[in-house]
């Protein structure tokens, strides 16, 4: 059985997977496997953006939603799709004319109104069947944040967006902690500082200094409460409660104060 394996910690949004995905399909027939996909309204393969925490402290995220390679769909019309050995699920346009219904109750699998068929990924079943190695998605992916796997060897700690998908995901975007710690009276950033994050129970989960420019950043934090905790010597300890439930935390400008 093979599946994506997705990185978004090595994903750089150059949008090759999802260009290289519209010159394979768009205006081309890859009968029996697929039809063509119209010039819009469809990305079989669409790169997400997400943009994180607030100025000055922002991060971007990118990493590539593969749709309609997920169990369910083999579960809910098996009666539409080609019989593979390697597991892809394919949409067989002809089987599947008319199945409306099948890209109305899936994300990633699209209604093509002038052909009257659904559509989704196929994995590049057509190139694979015919020497390539890989899907031409991944092909295209220079940072190697888009592999081709035997499913076997996936990650432990890989996730899914769904319970039956064939698209993992490691090192899938968290939260994060930021500030710049600075010395108003002194008018000065304060370098070297220590910064733990502590969670509910007091614990230390991460430990940093801040940097030549005061600053400091817990990166893939999970969603829960915590404890900033910043001490250095010569400076009263500075202990701030932070919430990550809903959202990154940029702290700004920490004023942390020298001792009198």
């Amino acid at each position: 059985m093979k599946a994506f394996l997705v990185n978004p910690d090595v994903c750089n949004g150059c949008h090759n997977c999802q260009i290289v995905c519209k010159d394979e399909h768009c205006g081309n027939d890859w009968s029996p496997y697929a039809k063509p996909q119209p010039d819009t309204g469809q990305f079989w393969c669409k790169l997400e953006e997400r943009v994180r925490g607030t100025v000055p402290l922002t991060r971007i995220s990118y990493w590539p939603v593969i749709g309609a390679q997920d169990e369910a769909l083999r579960e809910y019309a098996p009666e539409i799709l080609q019989d593979r050995e390697d597991g892809i699920i394919v949409i067989d346009p002809e089987k599947a004319a008319g199945r409306k219904d099948v890209a109305d109750k899936f994300e990633g699998v699209y209604w093509n109104e002038r052909l009257q068929i659904p559509q989704g990924c196929t994995g590049c079943a057509h190139l694979l069947d015919n020497g390539w190695s890989v899907p031409r998605c991944v092909d295209a992916c220079m940072t190697d944040a888009l592999l081709w796997v035997d499913e076997a060897d996936i990650p432990e700690n890989a996730e899914k967006l769904s319970e039956g998908s064939h698209v993992y995901y490691v090192n899938f975007p968290k939260r994060f902690i930021g500030a710049t710690v600075v010395d108003y009276a002194a008018d000065e950033v304060v370098i070297g500082a220590r910064v733990m994050l502590k969670d509910a129970q007091g614990a230390v989960v991460a430990q940093t200094e801040t940097d030549d420019f005061g600053d400091f950043i817990f990166k893939q934090v999970d969603a829960a409460s915590f404890t900033v905790e910043i001490a250095k010597d010569g400076y009263e300890l500075q202990s701030i409660a932070v919430d990550t439930h809903d959202a990154d935390v940029n702290l700004n400008y920490v004023d942390f104060k020298a001792v009198a």
